[in-house]
């Protein structure tokens, strides 16, 4: 692969500095050892791709062979649901074939504020980060770091010896324990089977209890403290089952997040910076914003009294990307970005693993990604649970309404949603900013309404 010229300025340095340094052997020995830095750098970068596919761009509804006419009934759905104030805002975004046909915002930012919604406004995503630790975890295994397989105490020793919970004492929040029937392994944390749980959006109480006694932090926070810390103190607290008996969203795309600085040797918002939204000009992503973006964070908003409000700051404060410490990444659910940043992202998946001449997955491991890596534990048969997303089943294609066999999805706690269907090659992004009780029906809605586009 052509080496850049910074690499090629910091190389000559770097030889320029061993030669000055000749006679003293230690320093030549940190001299090369910063050479032989710079050329693993250098291998972990991206690829060139044999295959170039174009950037997404805004095209007509024709070209992407998108009926106008059945295009505008998601413009209509959308401008009904922030008339009758179901939301203060949306929104929308649906692409086919690499090209945008539909891009807008509707309703608010902020109604306190009076501000209204830009399309390019930025959203927490929250579990939305999930795919993208993922994609990064695959990165770093398509250069042999490890297995899937591997035990996450391998890494991370901590994890060592995993105790599932046996006893709990509600008085005072003290458990006990007994041995796990094996190590939690790489592959389980990716596909939520590990037993760890999730703390304040755990539907079991007395984990929550124990996550809070121990000071887990659960997606985001204002805090001075690292994921380091919190995935040491998560390790020493009990799992919900045996490893890969069951299947229970947890936190263990953050315990990745933590696992991807161990192996890269790179802090965790650097790889997702270098690795991969650099190379995709995904520019408006990242875990906090710098000052000249932070005007563009859409607030968080609930229904008080019939009025939209900001949401108060409760067991966390929702300008967390714009505020406070700003050094907690967490891998689970710590980004924010854009309509068209995450379309870019779902666009390089339809791909294959690439985007505009960078590759960054193979379209090989693509496929185990999108493969069914829980068997029966995820439950249902309209979807199964792959590697970083839930895939739709032929039995969910044939039901009707989200897509065909191979479509994938998630969303975000505060009330995103997205698909992407291989097949037809058709994202739909939504991104709204709510908490509380809304009466939103557009999550669905807007699913069904974009398949009924299609007019080829």
């Amino acid at each position: 692969m052509p080496i850049s010229e910074e690499h090629k300025n910091t190389l000559t340095i770097a030889s320029n500095t061993f030669e000055s340094y000749k006679s003293d052997k230690m320093k030549n020995l940190i001299t090369l050892l910063l050479i032989l830095s710079v050329f693993g750098t250098i291998a972990g970068a991206q690829t060139k791709s044999i295959n170039s596919t174009p950037e997404l761009k805004e095209a007509s509804p024709e070209e992407a062979g998108i009926s106008p006419e059945r295009l505008a009934r998601i413009d209509q759905m959308c401008e009904e649901a922030v008339a009758s104030d179901d939301l203060p805002g949306i929104v929308a975004l649906v692409a086919r074939d690499g090209k945008i046909v539909l891009w807008k915002a509707y309703g608010m930012a902020d109604n306190q504020a009076g501000r209204k919604l830009q399309r390019d406004d930025i959203f927490r995503i929250a579990s939305q980060t999930k795919a993208v630790t993922a994609t990064a975890v695959m990165m770093l295994w398509e250069e042999g770091r490890f297995q899937l397989d591997d035990p996450i105490s391998k890494y991370i020793t901590e994890f060592k010896n995993p105790q599932v919970l046996y006893t709990f004492n509600p008085a005072d929040s003290s458990w006990t324990g007994e041995p796990a029937n094996s190590e939690i392994t790489i592959r389980q944390l990716l596909t939520h089977t590990s037993g760890i749980g999730y703390g304040f959006i755990d539907n079991v109480e007395h984990m929550r209890m124990i996550y809070h006694k121990a000071g887990i932090i659960d997606a985001f926070t204002t805090e001075d403290i690292i994921i380091e810390e919190n995935i040491k103190k998560l390790a020493l607290l009990p799992l919900h089952f045996h490893p890969g008996s069951k299947y229970r969203y947890s936190l263990g795309l953050d315990v990745l997040g933590y696992f991807i600085e161990v192996v890269s040797g790179l802090p965790f918002d650097e790889f997702l910076k270098t690795r991969i939204f650099d190379p995709l000009g995904m520019n408006d992503t990242r875990f906090y914003l710098p000052e000249d973006k932070a005007g563009r964070l859409v607030a968080v908003q609930h229904k008080t009294d019939g009025h939209w409000e900001k949401y108060p700051v409760t067991s966390y404060d929702t300008d967390y990307p714009v505020k406070g410490a700003k050094r907690f990444f967490s891998g689970g659910a710590g980004l924010s970005s854009t309509a068209k940043d995450y379309a870019v992202f779902l666009q390089m998946y339809l791909n294959g693993g690439e985007y505009n001449g960078v590759r960054l997955l193979s379209r090989t491991t693509v496929r185990s990604i999108m493969g069914n890596q829980t068997g029966d534990l995820w439950g249902g048969d309209e979807k199964h649970y792959g590697l970083a997303f839930g895939v739709v089943t032929p039995e969910g294609q044939d039901k009707g309404g989200i897509g065909s066999a191979g479509t994938f999805d998630w969303g975000g706690y505060f009330n995103t949603q997205y698909f992407a269907d291989p097949q037809e090659g058709v994202i739909g992004i939504l991104m709204k900013q709510t908490q509380g009780d809304v009466n939103d029906q557009t999550g669905w809605k807007f699913r069904q309404l974009v398949f009924q586009t299609i007019d080829d």
